[in-house]
């Protein structure tokens, strides 16, 4: 695959805002390419990246040399291809393009993709579940995944990240028209690993898209979802769900881009952090760009600090150039537990540790609900528990 894409501005000037040091008038001028020498190396600074530990992100964003492999897995019914593919493959890239160092990174040094394939009109009944298992202790790895849910096809996917290393990879989710995908992706890492992972979803006339991202375990993760609307009448739904503990770090940078009339996009976030250092980051931009008239779009951010020492940043980004649309908003709030409901509890005769709990499952419970594959849910659900047992809360 070739391809850079290059932005200009009205003045006619290059901008470029992951890696270089320009920022863009707006998030839809953003540079891309799937060159990583197109990218500077970013050195903390840049907005992109300013949240970011570059130091703990073993050289990924320095260009890294792969020194072990992360294995993909697929288990799925038979009616769903299969396939491992080089780069030449000419459907990778129909998602998107790398948009940071990193990505392009992981772009330029892959050595085999997997390309999940669901037929037109094919409902698949069964979940499917891709498993990827990291390069081991002190390794690091790059990947490359591709799910394509043709015209009016369905299928639930569970992406299920687990091991140890350092691993960075593109995600593509290429929806046809009518199409409806519904994925949930899980970090359940090693306490020693790093993740990042560039998420491009391409959303063609009438699809609909349900994601929702689960982050408990790592080290460092960073997820950069982006979503695009190619056709009108697309629907996007973004959920996470995040529990950080002593010295994670836990990043998610949205963009939502409404470059057509008519779709809809829905993100609610939520993160709870406990322990020394803890660091939540949850970035949500959406971009309403003049041709989108009809949008309709909400995103909300929600942090419960359940410690001392923990720090959730939270910034929401609305960028709106035609006033022709539905309805647009976002908001964001952050703290600690609300004592109106613990006395609540209390005063009834529950324990306090057990009143906490009480709390915590209830500020998730939105999100867990939504999850439709019920091993998954019950999975995370214990994973809560377990965390907020370890601190006796």
């Amino acid at each position: 695959m070739t391809a850079a894409s290059t932005p200009t501005a009205p003045d006619g000037l290059v901008t470029r805002s992951h890696g270089g040091n320009v920022p863009t008038a707006s998030r839809g001028l953003r540079f891309t390419s799937y060159d990583v020498d197109a990218f500077e190396v970013p050195g903390g600074r840049e907005e992109d990246w300013r949240f970011t530990p570059l130091r703990r992100l073993r050289n990924l964003h320095k260009g890294a040399a792969s020194t072990g492999t992360a294995t993909v897995s697929v288990d799925a019914p038979r009616e769903v291809s299969v396939a491992t593919v080089g780069r030449d493959d000419p459907r990778l890239g129909d998602g998107g393009v790398p948009a940071d160092r990193v990505a392009a990174q992981a772009w330029s040094s892959f050595t085999a993709a997997t390309v999940v394939t669901v037929p037109t009109e094919q409902r698949v009944a069964d979940p499917i579940t891709v498993t990827v298992t990291g390069p081991g202790v002190d390794k690091v790895a790059y990947g490359h995944l591709q799910l394509r849910i043709e015209a009016f096809a369905e299928a639930v996917v569970v992406i299920d990240h687990r091991g140890s290393g350092a691993y960075a990879e593109n995600v593509e989710f290429v929806l046809a028209d009518g199409a409806r995908l519904t994925v949930v992706g899980v970090q359940d890492w090693a306490d020693d690993a790093v993740h990042v992972a560039a998420q491009h979803a391409s959303l063609g006339r009438d699809a609909v898209l349900r994601a929702t991202a689960v982050s408990l375990g790592g080290s460092l993760v960073r997820q950069a979802p982006t979503v695009t609307f190619s056709q009108p009448g697309a629907d996007a739904e973004l959920l996470g769900l995040c529990f950080a503990d002593d010295g994670q770090h836990l990043e998610h940078r949205l963009l939502i881009d409404h470059a057509v009339p008519h779709c809809k996009s829905n993100v609610v976030y939520k993160a709870a952090l406990q322990g020394e250092a803890a660091h939540t980051v949850w970035i949500g931009d959406v971009l309403i760009q003049a041709e989108a008239e009809g949008t309709e779009t909400f995103e909300l951010n929600r942090n419960l600090l359940l410690t001392d020492g923990a720090r959730a940043d939270s910034v929401p980004n609305l960028e709106i150039e035609t006033g022709e649309i539905a309805g647009a908003g976002h908001a964001s709030a952050t703290g600690r537990f609300d004592d109106d409901q613990l006395f609540y509890l209390t005063s009834r005769g529950i324990p306090e540790d057990q009143a906490r709990r009480l709390v915590v499952r209830g500020f998730f419970g939105e999100i867990l609900q939504r999850i439709t594959v019920p091993e998954v849910r019950e999975r995370l659900t214990a994973a809560i528990e377990a965390e907020l047992e370890a601190v006796g809360a």
